[in-house]
């Protein structure tokens, strides 16, 4: 039995290196060590080198020699591992991903995505015959609707244990500052991970009590993932959360809004409805505006934005 457990892991460890292996570039063993930790198969240097001068003599990979550290890559006549030649639409789609996805998945998932993206990058770059598709990432755009930000700073390492812990349902010791410089310490139960402009939420519940609050990620200076596992709660859902505009500082309570607003600053509303029970009525140089809309700090803020042009505001139940 022993000797069968011992073939399995050998056998997942050689595949976990082809699939790391690129095509177009090099790969030292360090960098395929650290990728191989990062999904936690944790091997020393010498047993990554051995296994790649057998995956050498068995397959078409190639090991450059000319300097240190070695660099290996598939032949160029090779097909390589799982990893079938990317149509430029498809290379097109993975270099789109791989940047909006980079701070969203967890960093192990990204680790073992790397080759799918240096593929990608490489169909992509400025050499190759597929213009069209490498200048179509230069004419789309993503354009923020408030005043652009720069992001905060983010502590990798954090980044990674939050992001672990939350993939594997671990508990997470966290200690973090509030706005008021305030610094906490708590041991969390990590339930999701959300993107709001230019910041990250970390949606969790406090040890001993059952409602959910987000931290922003960079204000948490450390976090430990602890050997602790947990049972999700089956009321959670990241999605409601949202939708109850807890990310806009409400508690998911609704409320009727209705107010008048000039023709000129409410038209768009008229194409992108506040809610799907939205009235509107026409006047000569207004509109007047009713809709059930989340309660909550943000929408009295998008209220106040309109300046004169919004009057007769009120939030009814």
């Amino acid at each position: 039995m022993a000797k069968r457990s011992s073939t399995q892991e050998s056998v997942a460890l050689a595949f976990e290196l082809l699939k790391r292996i690129p095509r177009h570039r090099k790969v030292t063993a360090s960098e395929l060590r650290n990728q191989l930790e990062s999904i936690g198969i944790m091997r020393d240097i010498r047993t990554i080198q051995r296994n790649l001068e057998t995956l050498c003599e068995h397959f078409n990979i190639t090991r450059d020699e000319r300097s240190k550290p070695y660099g290996y890559s598939w032949n160029k006549c090779g097909e390589g591992l799982a990893m079938p030649n990317l149509s430029s639409h498809e290379a097109l789609l993975l270099s789109m991903a791989e940047d909006y996805l980079a701070n969203l998945l967890p960093s192990n998932v990204m680790a073992s995505l790397d080759g799918f993206f240096s593929e990608a990058r490489y169909k992509l770059n400025p050499h190759c015959d597929n213009s069209k598709d490498r200048n179509w990432l230069k004419k789309v755009r993503v354009v923020s609707e408030t005043q652009p930000l720069l992001p905060p700073k983010l502590d990798s390492e954090v980044l990674k244990a939050v992001s672990g812990a939350l993939y594997n349902d671990r508990l997470l010791n966290v200690e973090y500052h509030n706005a008021r410089q305030q610094t906490r310490t708590a041991l969390v139960m990590p339930l999701g991970l959300a993107q709001q402009g230019c910041r990250m939420y970390l949606v969790c519940r406090f040890d001993g009590y059952d409602n959910e609050r987000a931290l922003a990620l960079h204000r948490i200076t450390k976090a430990v993932v602890s050997s602790f596992s947990f049972e999700r709660p089956k009321d959670f859902r990241l999605s409601q959360y949202d939708a109850d505009g807890r990310f806009g500082f409400g508690e998911g309570d609704k409320c009727k809004i209705v107010f008048c607003i000039t023709k000129p600053a409410g038209y768009h509303l008229l194409e992108t409805p506040l809610a799907e029970n939205q009235t509107v009525e026409e006047f000569d140089e207004h509109y007047s505006i009713s809709a059930t809309v989340i309660d909550s700090l943000r929408l009295k803020m998008w209220v106040r934005g309109f300046g004169d042009d919004i009057w007769n505001v009120s939030y009814g139940k």
